[in-house]
């Protein structure tokens, strides 16, 4: 298999895709949400680094978003499973399709 020669960053990724910055902030937290080696952290000089998809990577992302969405509670009770700050969740969740 080859091996990727690029990545994004999420930046890029949230833009790429139109998704919440901080949702897919949420998602990466937990490298078992993106298939294994399709999400790298990179160290950047920053005491956080930054963290990079490759294409696979952003493909993951977008199929994990979307299966989410589907879930009882959609994305809200996976923010609510993270443990995410409730003033996060609603930022988030206002970014959030109405359907």
């Amino acid at each position: 298999m080859a091996r990727p020669t690029h990545v994004y960053t999420i930046d890029t990724v949230a833009t790429l895709i139109g998704e919440n910055l901080e949702l897919i902030q949420q998602v990466a937290s937990n490298s078992d949400n993106i298939d294994y080696g399709e999400m790298i952290h990179a160290f950047d000089g920053s005491e956080e680094g930054v963290t990079t998809f490759t294409k696979r990577g952003v493909e993951s992302l977008k199929e994990f978003l979307a299966d989410i969405r589907t879930w009882d509670g959609g994305v809200r009770q996976f923010l609510v499973d993270g443990q995410c700050h409730p003033e996060k969740i609603d930022r988030i969740m206002a970014d959030e399709p109405k359907s």
